[in-house]
């Protein structure tokens, strides 16, 4: 039982429509890159037919891997009749019963709509029905300011919408430290985009697309915002019910996800929950781990989720990407650590791009010379953190990038700036041995298969 969201409405449609807002903001800037232009405007129609052309190629290669592969896909909704039964309502129509001796559950999540009075009746956009939107909102206003949230806003702003973010909580990105959120605050105020943070949405009245009211607590006043859509990010919830999991006898938690152990087993034999309604990272490519996870198991491969770790990309311009940890989850666990900063501006390939906003942040445990942590705001981010996280993996020293021939100018090259800066006063410069650190969630290809342990036992 599965879906596939990335391809058609979350990670890469959404990433497509980002290029777009992407070209938009080049040609809006175009002077300023010694380039004439006339008169542009953004046509959401055009920019809607790419995304759904590029869908429907996505479409067409994985219908082909599966016909290649000799696997049956059945395309419906399942619903567990007993343990290992399922009944499927055809998406052609009738009911097909299936049974099968293992089964895996891949169901993912969908956007929460929180219970404020109005909002659900307003009708509001999520990540789906706004990357359908043919017309340009002349006022977006986004709920949320995390993931989903900033990644839209930046590129309807950019589009030519006028864009405001209402956060609850008291920062943006929750989760990272608060000179990254004070960078993401630049980069939007730049943009132009309007954020209020902490806000405390009381009411809405109207209707998302014709035109809609909030009233809003922020520093103990109210006030009315006023757009003409709504886009809710506020989180999401697993879609776990009303399949009949409980005649599977799979468990939920509190939340409505699938209780799992670190082998991603459900609490009934033989069944295994894979990607975020598991719990996991919501990220597709910790949906293809967990995917990894069990496969290696199957083969007598022992390998968890334990101790995994998670790399992170906020596709805003210019991108945010973490791996490891952050400055206050090393004061939370008191781990000391020598935090190192270089500011983008340093790396000289953002000078030839004329991008030269944020920063490069490394965690280097004390006393040793393991990375502990990276964060970049920058041009690229996502794909200098991949350098950085092999090596961490392959548990080299920070001296390893520090010394690496790096080429120029790339925005991989500030690596080597970012760990020259370490103080070596006291420091041993040691060779590096190509024995990787041992991990704890390394596969050993040795192990034998055993019996894996299912959440409320002893084993």
């Amino acid at each position: 039982m599965g879906r596939r969201a990335c391809p058609n409405v979350n990670c890469l449609p959404s990433k497509n429509e980002i290029w777009s807002a992407k070209v938009a903001d080049l040609v809006h800037q175009a002077t300023r890159f010694g380039i004439t232009l006339g008169s542009a405007s953004s046509d959401m129609a055009a920019v809607r037919k790419r995304k759904r052309e590029m869908v429907e190629g996505l479409i067409a290669m994985h219908l082909d891997r599966y016909k290649a592969s000799g696997t049956e896909l059945v395309m419906g909704e399942a619903k567990f009749r007993s343990s290992k039964t399922l009944d499927v309502r055809l998406n052609d129509g009738g009911i097909r019963t299936l049974t099968g001796e293992r089964i895996f559950i891949n169901l993912g999540t969908h956007a929460s709509i929180p219970s404020v009075p109005g909002l659900a009746e307003s009708e509001p956009l999520t990540n789906i029905e706004i990357l359908e939107l043919d017309r340009l909102p002349e006022h977006l206003i986004v709920l949320g300011g995390g993931y989903v949230g900033l990644e839209f806003a930046q590129a309807y702003r950019r589009f030519g919408s006028r864009v405001t973010i209402l956060e609850l909580g008291p920062q943006l990105l929750a989760n990272q430290d608060p000179d990254v959120v004070a960078a993401l605050l630049q980069i939007c105020a730049g943009d132009g985009i309007d954020i209020i943070a902490p806000a405390e949405i009381i009411s809405v009245d109207g209707r998302s697309g014709t035109g809609v009211s909030l009233t809003v607590r922020a520093s103990s006043d109210e006030k009315k915002i006023t757009g003409s859509d709504i886009l809710v990010a506020t989180g999401r919830a697993p879609n776990t019910t009303g399949i009949g999991l409980e005649v599977a006898g799979v468990e939920l938690d509190q939340r409505g996800y699938v209780k799992v152990n670190e082998r991603l087993q459900t609490t009934a034999p033989n069944v295994w929950a894979i990607g975020e309604c598991a719990g996991s990272p919501q990220f597709t490519h910790i949906s293809l781990d967990d995917f990894r996870v069990i496969r290696d198991n199957l083969a007598g491969v022992d390998r968890t989720t334990r101790d995994r770790m998670i790399p992170s990309c906020l596709f805003t311009d210019p991108q945010l990407a973490h791996i490891g940890l952050t400055e206050t989850e090393a004061a939370r666990q008191s781990i000391a650590v020598r935090v190192l900063k270089l500011p983008m501006a340093l790396v000289l390939r953002t000078r030839t791009l004329d991008e030269t906003r944020g920063f490069m942040k490394t965690l280097i445990e004390q006393g040793g010379d393991r990375i502990l942590g990276f964060t970049m705001i920058g041009p690229e981010a996502g794909e200098v953190m991949a350098v950085v996280e092999v090596a961490m993996l392959a548990g080299l020293p920070y001296t390893a990038l520090r010394d690496a021939i790096l080429t120029h100018p790339t925005m991989a090259e500030g690596l080597n700036s970012l760990f020259s800066s370490v103080n070596q006063r006291e420091e041993i410069i040691r060779p590096i041995t190509t024995a990787p650190v041992t991990r704890k969630h390394q596969m050993s290809m040795s192990s034998k298969p055993e019996e894996m342990p299912i959440p409320g036992t002893s084993k």
